[in-house]
């Protein structure tokens, strides 16, 4: 076990609670029925992100104060969720750093630090997206790709388990997600031509219970939409972004990553299952339900590492359990989350290499948009029409929120040597300097696919989304500001300057002593707001 170092700062307090808080399987299935607590990434298990809470409202939302504000003292960006416990934030940044934060003033009980290796190989950045809780304990991915579990009241290690050699270009870095007795994982590192997998564990002893590989083996379902030979073996489909679940079908739902190379595709043809995909996994074996694969062979880098939401609709006067994605292809999709079947799609942000989604599910490819060594100008670019941050759906108004790039970039392909551990994207891109790119908040009816209003920022933006039943969308832009809108209507009600642009987070919300708090990560601090306290 590589060595760890964890620092314990002020644990009384938490001691003098009387032990640390439990939380239970039905306390995950409940959500935010508790408006103390945020216990999982998208605050429930549907991923919709959307708080019952109705203090701040439209009337009062301009009003809202800073109330303290964290400083991590570190290098790097937040790019997590915190959990929320009985008055006690936890907290998960930069190179594996972790925190327990008072919820009231801001203030530091513990700190965990992992010894990490000096020779990572990362693609993007050594940053963290969140713990997951179950019991009194904290889960967190490592970046030498691991699991670690510590004690809530202490940070104390309590197991440490390998989920690959880092040294081969794998790491972790994914918010994990409790499910009953496991807590679900996935690894990441397509860049380094890495074969992608899903894992659970057992919650008190680390032991595996399954794995799915996102790149089948030959004999395996899938397995030939891959060239024969060994090309699966370093086919990629990362994990980084935090799937959902669906207790009545006991089903996980995950985004998985590009394939490897990203680029060259004369290295993988075929489809390249089932990279790009959604895949839907039975939460106890592991077993694939269904798929759906977004963008056949791939060759834009587009991960399909997005939230699926999860909503029941009526469509067409029917009742449908759906699962709602917003693509980094820059396409929205409307999805029966019991059959895999695509109800409907369509471009939520400009896009040149697909007209459409046929009925077959398939994009309906437009001639011009493979990558090639002298490149070709496609539109979304890499970063997608969105990308890692979190969307929302506010169930009352049946809007789906998400924040959108309008971006194009031009792809340049070449051969490549894959050597363990070095980075294989088989090509890059750039941007045309002249262009003009920006960002804008959309909200999208799921029944159609359209767009009922946005909001468009300056630059683009990689800021979250958080609803909430009072009426209100918080968000943020490319510029540092933290924003509140009207849902219905978009009209901007607040906004305010934190210093640095929110990446990859989003806000969250729960009630302390009375008082609804705002709490939101951006750079290496993380800020509380909450209405001004009644004399």
């Amino acid at each position: 076990m590589r060595a760890l170092l964890m620092i314990v700062i002020c644990s009384a307090t938490l001691a003098a609670q009387g032990g640390p808080p439990q939380v239970t399987a039905q306390d995950l299935l409940d959500g935010l029925k508790d408006p103390t607590r945020w216990l999982t990434n998208g605050g429930e298990y549907s991923g919709q992100r959307h708080s019952p809470l109705t203090q701040v409202t439209a009337e009062n939302v301009d009003q809202l104060v800073a109330q303290w504000t964290f400083q991590t003292g570190t290098l790097g960006s937040f790019q997590t969720t915190p959990i929320v416990v009985d008055g006690v934030l936890y907290v998960t940044g930069f190179n594996n750093n972790a925190w327990a934060i008072d919820a009231r003033s801001g203030r530091q009980i513990w700190r965990y630090r992992r010894e990490l290796p000096d020779d990572l190989r990362l693609c993007c950045s050594a940053v963290n997206r969140g713990f997951a809780v179950l019991g009194d304990r904290l889960f967190m991915a490592t970046l030498d790709a691991h699991l670690v579990a510590l004690d809530m009241r202490t940070g104390s290690p309590l197991f440490d388990v390998e989920l690959a050699d880092y040294r081969l270009g794998y790491s972790a870095t994914v918010a994990p997600l409790v499910v009953k007795d496991k807590v679900i994982v996935g690894i990441a590192g397509a860049e380094y031509g890495i074969r992608g997998f899903i894992d659970a564990f057992d919650v008190q002893t680390g032991k595996r219970a399954w794995r799915f590989y996102t790149v089948p083996g030959p004999e395996e379902p899938g397995g030939r939409s891959w060239p024969v030979g060994d090309a699966y073996k370093r086919g990629g489909g990362s994990i980084w972004v935090t799937g959902t679940y669906d207790p009545q079908l006991n089903t996980v739902f995950y985004g998985t990553g590009n394939p490897g190379p990203d680029y060259y595709s004369n290295a993988r043809e075929g489809d390249n299952l089932y990279t790009a995909s959604l895949v839907a996994l039975d939460a106890d074996t592991g077993q694939l339900r269904w798929h759906y694969q977004f963008t056949p062979h791939d060759v834009h880098d587009w991960d399909s590492t997005q939230v699926p939401v999860l909503a029941d609709l009526t469509m067409n006067g029917q009742p449908r359990k759906v699962v709602m994605f917003a693509n980094r292809n820059g396409f929205f999709y409307t999805i029966d989350r019991v059959t895999g079947k695509v109800i409907v799609a369509k471009p939520f942000v400009t896009t040149t290499w697909a007209r459409e989604i046929g009925a077959d599910g398939r994009p309906v490819l437009l001639p011009g948009h493979r990558p090639d060594e002298d490149g070709e100008k496609t539109c979304p670019d890499l970063g997608g029409g969105t990308n890692f941050m979190s969307p929302s759906y506010d169930p009352a108004t049946r809007l789906f929120f998400v924040t959108a790039r309008e971006t194009c970039a031009t792809f340049f392909a070449y051969d490549q040597q894959f050597k363990p551990g070095v980075q294989y994207t088989g090509g890059a891109t750039s941007r045309p300097r002249d262009q003009k790119n920006f960002g804008a908040l959309r909200a999208i009816d799921p029944v159609t696919a359209s767009m009922t209003w946005e909001f468009r920022y300056p630059t683009t933006s990689a800021a979250g989304v958080l609803t909430t039943a009072s009426g209100l969308v918080f968000a943020g832009d490319g510029d540092g500001n933290v924003l509140a809108f009207e849902s219905r209507t978009g009209t901007n009600l607040w906004h305010y300057q934190l210093g640095s642009a929110m990446r990859s987070t989003a806000g969250t919300t729960y009630m302390l002593d009375g008082r609804q708090y705002l709490l939101v990560p951006s750079g290496s601090a993380l800020t509380a707001f909450a209405l001004p306290q009644k004399r």
